[in-house]
C-alpha cells in the first residue's frame, strides 16, 4: 500500500509519457488522415488543457483514485471484500466493471444536455490525434472523479486494479485516438480485444447517428453488446468530418476558447434525448 501511495504519480507519468511518444512517432511515420489544422496550434492548446486538469485533479483530490481504492482496502469496504474474493479475481473483475461503469458515464454525458456541454468539448476538435485523446473539460474530469471514486467505493476495488485501470484507460485513449494507419485485417481482429483507431474515429464523425455509436474506450464489446456499435463512417475515415456542427473556428481551438464552451452556443442535435437527434449538420 506504501508503495502504490508512493510511486504511483511516477508509475502514471513514464506510462504516459511512453504511450505518447509512441503514438507521436506512429502518426509521423503512417497517418491515416491529412490534418486540417496547424499541428503546433493545436497540440499546443490540447496539451495546456491536460496541464490544467493535472493541476486540478491533484488540488481538489489529492488521494486520486488509487489513493482512494487505498483507503477503501485497509477500511475493508465494499462488495469484494465482504465476498472474500480472491485477489486475482477481484483485479480482473474490478478492471471490466470499472471499464463499464466509464462506457456508463460516457453514454450518460451524451444523453443528458447538461452533461454533453461539458463533454463535447472532446468533440470539438477539429482533427483527431493522440492529444484528441487527452482534451476534457475540468469539470467533467472532476465529476468523472467523483464517478469513478463512488464505483471504487462500492466494489471495494483492489488499489493495484485501481492503479492498473488508470494506466489502461490513459494508454487506450491515446490509442484509439491517434491518427494512425493500421492494416484492415489486423484492425478487425484487434477491434474484437480493444478499442481501435479506426472504431473510435466513428464516434467523433459530425453525423450525429454516427457521434452516439462506439463509445468505448477500452474494450469494444460494451457496444457490441448493447447496440451502440457501428463499423464503418459513412464517408469514409479519410473523407469524414471530424467534429460537431459548432466550434469550427480556428480561433475556437484556443485554450481559453475551449474553457469557455459549455457556456457558448445552443446544444443543437447531438445529445441523444434532443428532439431532433437525427437532423444532419447544417451547411
Amino acid at each position: 500500500m506504501e508503495w502504490l501511495m508512493t510511486q504511483e504519480p511516477l508509475v502514471r507519468i513514464v506510462a504516459f509519457a511512453g504511450v505518447f511518444l509512441a503514438m507521436a512517432a506512429w502518426e509521423l511515420a503512417a497517418p491515416r488522415r491529412t490534418p486540417s489544422c496547424p499541428m503546433g496550434y493545436r497540440w499546443g492548446n490540447n496539451l495546456g488543457v491536460v496541464v490544467l486538469n493535472t493541476l486540478l485533479l491533484r488540488l481538489v483530490f489529492p488521494m486520486a483514485a488509487v489513493g482512494i481504492a487505498v483507503y477503501v482496502e485497509t477500511s475493508g469496504w465494499g462488495l469484494f471484500q465482504m465476498l472474500a474474493l480472491p485477489q486475482w479475481l477481484a483485479i480482473v473483475l474490478a478492471v471490466v466493471v470499472l471499464d463499464f461503469s466509464i462506457w456508463t458515464q460516457h453514454v450518460l454525458f451524451h444523453a443528458v444536455p447538461a452533461l454533453w456541454r461539458l463533454h463535447r468539448m472532446h468533440h470539438t476538435d477539429l482533427d483527431f490525434d493522440v492529444t484528441t485523446g487527452l482534451r476534457f473539460h475540468p469539470m467533467e474530469i472532476l465529476l468523472s472523479m467523483l464517478i469513478k471514486g463512488a464505483v471504487i467505493v462500492v466494489l471495494g476495488a483492489p488499489a493495484v486494479a485501481v492503479l492498473l485501470f488508470e494506466v489502461l484507460l490513459n494508454a487506450t485513449s491515446m490509442f484509439n485516438h491517434g491518427n494512425i494507419r493500421i492494416p484492415a485485417r489486423v484492425d478487425r481482429a484487434l477491434r474484437m480485444l480493444v478499442v481501435t483507431p479506426d472504431m473510435h474515429r466513428v464516434h467523433h464523425s459530425w453525423h450525429p447517428n454516427e457521434t452516439n455509436s462506439n463509445f468505448g474506450f477500452s474494450f469494444p464489446w460494451w457496444d457490441r453488446l448493447l447496440g451502440t456499435y457501428r463499423a464503418q463512417p459513412r464517408d469514409g475515415h479519410e473523407n469524414m468530418t471530424i467534429g460537431i456542427n459548432l466550434f469550427r473556428k480556428h480561433g475556437d481551438l484556443r485554450l481559453d476558447q475551449l474553457l469557455l464552451q459549455p457556456f457558448r452556443g445552443p446544444n443543437h442535435s447531438y445529445p441523444i434525448n434532443a428532439r431532433s437527434e437525427n437532423r444532419e449538420p447544417d451547411g
